[in-house]
């Protein structure tokens, strides 16, 4: 998807607290010591660290929900998602939320920044710059809703196992 068509890229096949990174193994100590995604939007500080801490939240989500088949999917993606937000934005701070509901889940990732991202054409030797092309291909939908201080980018995934 070449260009962003309101809020929402075309159909495809507030926690109170900023918290740092966790350590490994945290699990879901994460939901306890952060606040659920699932619940409303946990803060986090916007360092690379960070991202195995918005990985360790969503993948509680899921399990909790009884999406961990989609684990693998949801990982990487959340990890293309912050890792824009880190590298691109200069924010201090980004959200996270991680809604599961009927048929689908949505990951969500909220920064100060209203610059869009760039979905770019991607080459074999390219070393960098897939973040959004692996957004693409691999959600159902994804897009960037404006706000009005900044945006959140968000991807959706169908799913087929029944929420508890």
């Amino acid at each position: 998807m070449a260009g962003l068509s309101g809020s929402e890229q075309p159909q495809r096949g507030r926690a109170a607290a900023v918290a740092a990174p966790l350590p490994p193994g945290a699990g879901d100590s994460a939901l306890e010591l952060l606040g659920d995604p699932s619940d409303g939007e946990v803060t986090l500080t916007s360092r690379p660290e960070s991202a195995a801490t918005a990985r360790r939240l969503a993948l509680s989500v899921l399990r909790r929900s009884g999406l961990g088949g989609y684990a693998d999917v949801v990982e990487l993606l959340v990890s293309e998602l912050v890792g824009n937000a880190v590298r691109h934005t200069g924010a201090r701070t980004f959200g996270l939320r991680v809604v599961p509901r009927r048929g689908w889940v949505r990951v969500e990732v909220r920064d100060p920044s209203r610059a869009l991202p760039c979905l770019l054409p991607v080459r074999p030797t390219d070393v960098s710059g897939r973040g959004l092309f692996l957004v693409d291909h691999l959600s159902d939908r994804w897009g960037v809703d404006l706000l009005p201080r900044g945006k959140t980018t968000w991807f959706e995934l169908r799913v087929t196992e029944r929420l508890p």
